[in-house]
C-alpha cells in the first residue's frame, strides 16, 4: 500500500499515523489478521516511514487480510477512513518477498524560502566537492555525530513556483542505510559548506522510495513487481522474475 502525508497531517509522527491507520482499518471493516500469543496485534508492517514533519507522496506499508479483498475497495474503504492528508494512494496484493527490502532509496525535495536558487547552486557544489561531512543529530543514545555526504547519490538544484517570491529547490536522492540518512542532515550537511538566508522553515517532501537504479541514481517503484505479477497471474501468462512466498506470520520490519 502508498499512501501520502500532506499538509499539516506532515506534522504526525509514525504513532500518531499507526493508531489512525489502525482506527482505520476497523472502520472499514476489513478483515485484518493478526498475530498469535498472549497479546494479539493486528498484522500491519510500517516500512520506510518519513521523519516527523516532513510530508511524503511515498509511504509504504503492508497488512495481511484473512480474506480476499479486491484493492480498489480496500483502498477507497481506509482512504474514506482516514483522515483528508493522509491519502491511501495505490493498493495493490502482494506477490511474495519483503516489501521493505525494496526500499532501498528515497527522492526528495527540499523548499528553501528566501534562498536564491544560485546561492543554493554554490553551495551544493562544495558539498558534492566534500568525500566527508560530519553533521549531528540528537538520537535516542543521545547527541551523535555521522558522515552525511556518503548516502546522498544525487543532489541538484531548481527554483520554486513563480507563486513564490524567492525559494530555492533542493532535490536529492539518498541511499538508505546506517545510520539513516535523512534530508535534514543533507541540509544542515549544505549549510555546513555555506550560509545561506533561509528565511522560513525548510519545507521536506518524499516524492519516492523504492528500489535504487544506481547507473542513473534514480528510484524505481517498489510495488511495480507486484503490480506485474498480478496482471501475469490475471491473463495467465508466466512472470518474468523469481517471486518468493512469504511465509504466515513473516512481517517487514517496523519502522522506528
Amino acid at each position: 500500500m502508498r499512501f501520502a502525508k500532506r499538509g499539516r497531517l506532515r506534522f504526525t509522527s509514525h504513532r500518531d499515523f499507526q493508531r489512525a491507520f489502525e482506527r482505520a482499518v476497523r472502520r472499514a471493516e476489513l478483515p485484518v489478521a493478526f498475530s498469535h500469543g498472549f497479546s494479539p496485534h493486528p498484522k500491519i508492517s510500517y516500512a520506510g516511514a518519513a521523519p516527523t514533519g516532513a510530508a511524503s507522496e511515498a509511504e509504504y506499508l503492508e497488512i495481511s487480510l484473512t480474506h480476499e479483498r479486491e484493492p480498489d475497495a480496500v483502498r477507497a474503504a481506509l482512504d474514506e477512513a482516514l483522515p483528508a492528508g493522509l491519502d491511501v494512494l495505490e493498493v495493490v496484493t502482494a506477490a511474495g518477498g519483503s516489501l521493505a527490502e525494496q526500499l532501498e532509496a528515497s527522492e526528495w525535495e527540499i523548499a528553501l524560502p528566501g534562498v536564491d536558487p544560485d546561492d543554493a547552486a554554490a553551495a551544493v557544489e562544495g558539498f558534492l566537492a566534500r568525500e566527508e561531512i560530519l553533521v549531528e543529530r540528537m538520537t535516542k543514545r543521545g547527541l551523535r555525530s555521522f558522515d552525511c555526504r556518503e548516502a546522498v547519490l544525487r543532489l541538484t538544484v531548481g527554483s520554486g513556483p513563480a507563486s513564490v517570491e524567492t525559494c530555492a529547490i533542493l532535490q536529492v536522492v539518498l541511499r538508505h542505510g546506517t545510520p539513516a540518512v535523512r534530508p535534514d542532515d543533507v541540509l544542515a550537511g549544505v549549510l555546513e559548506v555555506a550560509t545561506l538566508p533561509v528565511t522560513g522553515p525548510a519545507l521536506l517532501t518524499r516524492l519516492a522510495q523504492g528500489p535504487l537504479i544506481a547507473a542513473s541514481g534514480t528510484v524505481d517503484d517498489p510495488l511495480a513487481r507486484d503490480r506485474d505479477a498480478n496482471q501475469a497471474t490475471a491473463t495467465g501468462q508466466a512472470v518474468d522474475h523469481e517471486t518468493h512466498h512469504a511465509e504466515g506470520d513473516v512481517a517487514a520490519p517496523t519502522a522506528p
